[in-house]
């Protein structure tokens, strides 16, 4: 039985030694290749890592323009100081291709002064200061201040009446402000 052995081992070495060339159709021949032998194989199992989907993270700059309207008539007649007001944005704020601030997003800015219209010709007068705009549950602090007034009363102004007073400022919806984003904000 060991002999057997020992010349089966013997023919599988010559086998890998001399491969044999095998016809094709009578026309060409191949180089028969032995079996591998069986090698066992060691298998490492390393520790899976998830891939990082880290995306930068990107600033809109200090400075960039938000060009914004009043949701409702304000009119110097009818607010006090410290009042807050709704505006939206007007315009799609960019950076670099891609929409930061959506038109339509919501803003919002605080009377900081006003007063009434007054007589001798005076007109009333307002101060409204940019807080901040809300896009994409970012809050986008801004700064600026639009200042609206009426129209005075020249005529009245001239001829020194008590009687004849300016009018009141009045900002409506559709009128476009200006702010700007106030420090650099990660979105």
């Amino acid at each position: 039985m060991f002999a057997l052995a020992a010349v089966a081992a013997a023919g599988i070495a010559s086998a890998q030694a001399n491969p044999k060339w095998v016809p094709l159709n009578g026309n060409h021949a191949t180089q028969a290749q032995a079996p591998a032998p069986a090698v066992a194989a060691q298998v490492q199992y390393a520790p899976t890592v998830a891939p990082q989907t880290s995306q930068a993270v990107r600033f809109l700059p200090a400075g960039t323009i938000v060009s914004l309207t009043p949701l409702e008539q304000l009119t110097s007649k009818h607010m006090r100081e410290g009042e807050r007001h709704q505006f939206i944005v007007v315009n799609d704020v960019m950076d670099n291709g891609i929409v930061v601030i959506p038109r339509g997003s919501p803003a919002t800015a605080v009377v900081t002064m006003q007063t009434g219209r007054a007589v001798g010709g005076k007109s009333g007068k307002f101060d409204v200061t940019f807080e901040n705009v809300t896009a994409n549950g970012v809050n986008f602090p801004l700064s600026g201040v639009h200042r609206q007034e009426g129209k005075g009363n020249t005529l009245g102004a001239l001829f020194g009446s008590i009687i004849i007073s300016g009018h009141s400022a009045v900002m409506l919806p559709g009128e476009i402000v200006t702010a700007f984003v106030k420090e650099r904000t990660a979105y």
